[in-house]
């Protein structure tokens, strides 16, 4: 019958928190100092808004299994994929294991244009969606076709292909792998350089020596 969760304000190294099968209604302040939570049980109670309780348990970067079945929330449309998005943290919801298709859903529903950025770009992996979709705008309604792509590339160039491309209102890519060839060859190069610094006199030293130093041998290496 447990009902307000004020005793719990010092307890900031709890790990587990069992509150299931109580009269709760709201957690409001009373359970985000707790970043070390990892398992958290609120079923069977009385909370009724969503947002506030999301809210609560977003500083719970630790949270990995969550129970918030039984409660009004949980009768939202959208309240596993909102709880999914907002809780990244969450591997297992409700008893159920999140899955890779439920967290691209929640992405696309709560943050469509983040989705449509991923899903263009590719990142060297194939999409299972179609490319073809929008991000807020109705602009980019055609894909840009293969034959596009490499004239583009002939009589541009490879540096300002995705500008170019997105100037004329398109979905950049309609074949992952175009975006990952183009994105390879336009990204900017990665140098590093090392010497050897036991060998690289002091500024005593110079001045002392008085003469030239001869150039340091200096490995360079460069990734694309």
């Amino acid at each position: 019958q447990i009902q307000d969760l004020s005793f719990l304000i010092k307890n900031y190294y709890l790990t587990e928190l069992y509150l299931n099968n109580n009269e709760l209604t709201d957690i409001s302040g009373a359970l985000k100092h707790l970043c070390s939570l990892q398992i958290l049980f609120l079923h069977n109670n009385e909370l009724n808004k969503l947002g506030k309780t999301v809210k609560e348990l977003k500083g719970m970067i630790s949270l990995q299994t969550l129970n918030l079945f039984q409660n009004p929330l949980a009768y939202d449309p959208d309240y596993r994929l909102y709880v999914i998005y907002f809780l990244p943290s969450v591997q297992l919801l409700d008893r159920k294991l999140v899955t890779q298709r439920e967290r691209e859903s929640a992405l696309h529903l709560y943050n469509p244009k983040r989705a449509w950025v991923m899903q263009s770009i590719g990142f060297g992996k194939r999409v299972d969606t179609s490319l073809g979709t929008t991000a807020g705008s109705s602009s980019c309604t055609q894909p840009a076709r293969r034959p596009i792509i490499s004239s583009v590339l002939k009589w541009f160039g490879n540096v300002q292909v995705m500008d170019l491309l997105c100037s004329f209102g398109r979905v950049p890519f309609e074949d992952p792998e175009d975006a990952v060839l183009v994105r390879a060859t336009t990204r900017s190069l990665m140098e590093f350089s090392s010497v050897d610094w036991n060998k690289v006199a002091t500024c005593q030293e110079r001045w002392l020596k008085n003469k030239a130093e001869e150039p340091l041998e200096k490995l360079t290496v460069q990734f694309r």
